[in-house]
This record gives C-alpha cells, structure tokens and sequence, in this order.
C-alpha cells in the first residue's frame, strides 16, 4: 500500500506533506523534506524495524509505503480516528460490532482489512465517505 504525498517550495525550503496521515515537515532541500517526512511517518509508527520508503515522481507529487502494510492501515485509521475526535468504541458502534475489538484488531495492526472494508472502516473514523484509490503515479 502507498499513501499519496506532495512536496513544493515555500520561501527559502521545501516542505513535503501526506495530507491523510496529517504530517507534514519541511527541509533545506527537496530531498531533505522527502527524508523528514520518512523520519516522521516512522516514528508515529512506533514500532522497532518499521521503514518507510518515498517513491519520488512528477511535479512534487511522491508516494510513501511501509514493509509492512498492516502498520501503515494502522496509522491511518489511528490518526482518521483521532482527527475526528472519536473513541475506540464510537466506532465500533459506528461500525455496528458488539466488541471494539472488532475494530481495534485493524488500528493495532493485527489484521489488515481487504479493500472493501478499508473503505467501511475508513468511512466510519474519516470526516469523508469515500476511500479513492488511483493507480500510483510514480
């Protein structure tokens, strides 16, 4: 999985944001910024052995991945959930799971959702309805 990411200059830096994990850094130069965003991607992690790797492309625009694809989900829904202001058990009801280990399971990174229910799951922590995917571009 890859998360889209854009980096332009602002004043005498660059700064490199990826808008759904809400980050964002700024460096001396485009490749500083690209290396700070990984540094801070990594650290929200939290967990030893995790890297998080930029995939430059065109006109600013970058994608970061993650060796493992169940703590880059993880981070995502944390961060929609946290964003939005709800708790673990909010969105189990949102969700319609008598347990909020239905869903923690996902935020903790023990499962990583098919598709179909990363856009349930997404919906239910994000302020938007819709998950879009596009083909990477990079």
């Amino acid at each position: 999985m890859r998360l889209a990411g854009r980096a332009f200059r602002s004043g005498r830096f660059w700064a490199a944001e990826v808008p759904i994990l809400d980050v964002a850094t700024q460096g001396r130069s485009l490749a500083d910024a690209l290396a700070m965003v990984a540094d801070a991607i990594e650290m929200l992690l939290t967990q030893r052995g995790l890297r998080v790797s930029v995939f430059p492309g065109r006109g600013g625009a970058f994608e970061i991945g993650c060796n493992d694809d169940a703590a880059l989900t993880a981070l995502l829904l944390r961060r929609a959930r946290v964003r939005a202001g709800l708790s673990l058990a909010q969105v189990a009801a949102r969700l319609g799971a008598k347990s909020i280990n239905t869903y923690a399971r996902y935020e903790q990174g023990r499962s990583v959702p098919s598709v179909a229910n990363l856009s349930r799951l997404y919906a239910a922590v994000g302020l938007a309805a819709d998950f879009v995917l596009i083909e990477s571009l990079v």
